[in-house]
């Protein structure tokens, strides 16, 4: 996957918010740095997951990414042309390509309106389907490619469960054709038996339509059962990325180590050793210097403190932002 032409690139990503001036009498404008100089790709077809304790900023990449919140710095492109500081117009055709899913399905969508008004609003905004015929019987194709019977367009959206309400926010990302889908804590809201269902829909709904996504999570047992490959984030940086099995197989970053040591193993009897981080994540207004992790890092030496890291090659598409990633 990672020698696929990338349908999304984004470089060098930077992500403030301003938080105004500082104390009385002080000329410092604070921010929270969301995200800090990150890096990526994701080929057609490919799942990229994002992954990371809340607050890392994951989120933020995802907004940055579908031009929903403006960048501090950085580029994206879609098929090589940059989408970053695009008007709203000129965003439109992009939108038909780039779609989100969120993470509550109760909030996503309008209490107000069918589900044949939901899922037809892309297909009526792109000029999709011109009589009420045609969209009709689009949104009814697509209520059955996730799984719900067509019937359901008559509905409203408080008559149904909360699997079945992202089942309808999926076929309403899907009815404008794109090539790629956000999906930003799309399960995490859900229950576990309803978790497996919506994975298991993306990923059929990714091979039969060829779709990348971008899969953003804090689940790793969810995210090792649906990647291609992984990006760990801490504090707003990706200190690791990896494809899924060099990533659960060998980590190469104390952070990636830590997260994995703490999933939860299937058969009751195996036991792994666990590692135990201390203290507590920096605040994103006042981040450490040079490596993000040192203040929690068992490895962190005074060169950790005075050089930031950069990503580096491990391995065929493996890479780790570490001093000592030999070590690890």
């Amino acid at each position: 996957m990672t020698d696929a032409p990338a349908l999304i690139e984004v470089r060098h990503l930077v992500k403030r918010f301003p938080l105004g001036r500082g104390a009385l009498f002080s000329k410092a404008d604070k921010a929270v740095h969301a995200v800090s100089d990150v890096s990526f790709h994701i080929a057609k077809g490919e799942t990229l997951s994002l992954v990371g304790e809340s607050g890392c900023g994951k989120s933020t990449v995802g907004k940055c990414l579908a031009q929903l919140i403006p960048l501090t710095a950085g580029e994206i492109t879609l098929d090589g042309q940059r989408i970053d500081g695009l008007s709203r117009a000129q965003m439109k055709p992009v939108r038909k390509r780039m779609n989100v899913v969120f993470q509550d399905p109760f909030s996503s969508l309008n209490p107000r309106m069918s589900v044949e008004q939901l899922v037809a609003e892309p297909l009526r905004s792109h000029g999709l389907a011109r009589t009420r015929a045609e969209r009709q019987a689009r949104v009814g194709d697509l209520l059955e490619k996730v799984g719900l019977p067509r019937e359901a367009m008559v509905r409203m959206p408080h008559q149904f469960s909360g699997g079945q309400r992202q089942r309808i926010c999926i076929a309403r990302a899907l009815a404008s054709e794109p090539d790629i889908i956000i999906c930003d804590e799309a399960v995490s809201a859900l229950d576990v038996s309803v978790q497996a269902q919506i994975i298991n829909l993306l990923m059929d709904l990714q091979k039969d339509l060829g779709l990348a996504l971008l899969f953003i999570s804090h689940d790793l047992a969810v995210v090792e059962h649906m990647s291609d490959r992984i990006a760990v984030m801490y504090l707003g940086r990706i200190m690791e990325i990896a494809d899924r099995e060099a990533m659960f197989r060998h980590p190469r970053h104390p952070y990636t180590k830590a997260l994995l040591s703490a999933v939860p193993l299937p058969d009751p009897e195996a036991s792994r050793d666990r590692v135990v981080l201390k203290g507590d994540v920096p605040s994103p207004i006042d981040p450490p210097s040079g490596c993000f992790f040192r203040t929690r890092c068992p490895m962190a030496t005074d060169r950790c403190a005075a050089e930031a890291p950069k990503l580096r090659d491990m391995g065929p598409g493996h890479q780790s932002a570490c001093h000592y990633a030999d070590e690890v």
